[in-house]
């Protein structure tokens, strides 16, 4: 049986804060890009330009957190490992995007910021939800019988 490490548990937080910055700044680009210069209506630049960006910051967290922060969890390397983890982290992913556009959206609402801004405070609070989805069930430690 495995035992609990809060050095490992703090190693894999400190991985995964670093890995969500490159994701923030991911999505933050191309939000920017697309609530600038693609989308014009409130619609595009607050419900299209966050989906796109959301998804490109999903494919780059799970890269990062597939091969680099959780990999030692992964037991055999494949593409059939790699794809069905990738739908149990997009799932996720789904979830935490709904809440976050409820976040960013309520933002808006409350103090008139713009998309980007509202876009990173709901960040914040579900990049602290996401950790534990990830540590306690995507990648999370399967013992053995």
């Amino acid at each position: 049986m495995g035992s609990f490490s809060i050095r490992k548990f703090l190693g894999k937080a400190v991985k995964f804060c670093t890995s969500s910055l490159i994701g923030t700044g991911v999505d933050t680009l191309v939000l920017w890009v697309f609530s600038t210069w693609v989308f014009m209506s409130y619609t595009g630049k607050y419900i299209f330009s966050p989906c796109i960006s959301f998804e490109c910051a999903v494919l780059t967290n799970f890269t990062i957190a597939y091969f680099f922060i959780w990999k030692d969890r992964i037991k055999k390397r494949s593409s059939k490992s790699f794809w069905l983890h990738f739908a149990a982290y997009n799932a996720s992913s789904a979830g935490m995007f709904l809440i976050k556009m409820l976040l960013l959206l309520g933002i808006e609402r409350l103090f008139g910021l713009n998309a980007i801004l509202c876009n990173l405070g709901a960040l914040c609070f579900t990049g602290i939800l996401n950790f534990f989805m990830n540590e306690l069930v995507i990648f999370r430690n399967k013992k053995t019988v």
